[in-house]
């Protein structure tokens, strides 16, 4: 066994798993703390998408969106929408998308009802937040399929980042993740991009540590997004299609 080399965060990465448990799994889960964990990441992964779609495809304000976003996820709750849902139809992501399409047209002719869902928990819902990125980030030439998809992506990713941040801290390698941020996450966000030089001053280390220590956090977090992936996915088949999607290519 070679024990040379950092041991990298998100595990085997070069394979597809045969057997996994995804949050799909996790709400028909007849465990209620089972349940209770997945419909928390499934919220954390979703409420950003399903509220910008709500206000790019029917134009509803901030404040009506919100509404409707919290109310959304009171329903599926409610009604069990993602118990119901078959790989055989649609991928999760579209039909999550046309059950929130439903929801809101519901909504919309039975204008004044009573709000639901005042009473379930929920993560942390960062509104201006979503509204903020809504407003910037927005394509005038999007359609409605493209904007949502594009959404979840980045919703997906911005959660594959936090679990690589915190795997890092866990496992005493703040400097990678560091230089990860600085070089790709900053590099990504339109900041110009520093050389390896420039990183290895400002942190004190060979230039050839700072590719070593840049190398190891690309395929880490390749692994965390996966990960992720593997959570969010209904089968292998829609794991393969989003890993595609996301990564462009499969090992």
């Amino acid at each position: 066994m070679r024990m040379d080399r950092d041991t990298e965060i998100g595990g085997q990465q070069d394979r597809f798993p045969l057997t996994r448990g995804s949050i799909i799994e996790g709400v028909r889960s007849d465990d209620p703390r089972s349940r209770e964990r997945a419909w928390e990441l499934l919220v954390a992964a979703y409420w950003k998408p399903i509220y910008k779609h709500i206000r790019m495809k029917w134009g509803a304000s901030n404040e009506q969106a919100k509404d409707w976003t919290q109310g959304f996820f009171a329903s599926a709750m409610e009604k069990s929408f993602v118990e119901r849902y078959t790989a055989q139809k649609a991928g999760f992501r579209t039909y999550l998308r046309v059950c929130a399409d439903g929801y809101v047209a519901n909504e919309r002719k039975a204008a004044g009802r009573v709000k639901r869902g005042g009473d379930q928990r929920f993560v942390s819902l960062d509104f201006a937040e979503a509204d903020a990125e809504f407003l910037r980030c927005r394509r005038p030439a999007d359609d409605e399929e493209t904007y949502f998809d594009r959404e979840c992506a980045r919703s997906l990713l911005e959660r594959a980042i936090e679990n690589f941040r915190v795997a890092c801290e866990q496992a005493d390698k703040r400097t990678h993740y560091s230089l990860f941020e600085r070089y790709d996450l900053h590099c990504a966000e339109g900041s110009q991009r520093p050389t390896y030089d420039q990183l290895a001053a400002e942190f004190n280390l060979p230039v050839t540590q700072v590719t070593n220590f840049l190398a190891w956090a690309r395929r880490s977090f390749r692994g965390c997004v996966l990960g992720v992936l593997r959570e969010l996915t209904a089968n292998d088949e829609e794991f393969r299609d989003e890993t595609r999607r996301i990564l462009g290519t499969i090992s």
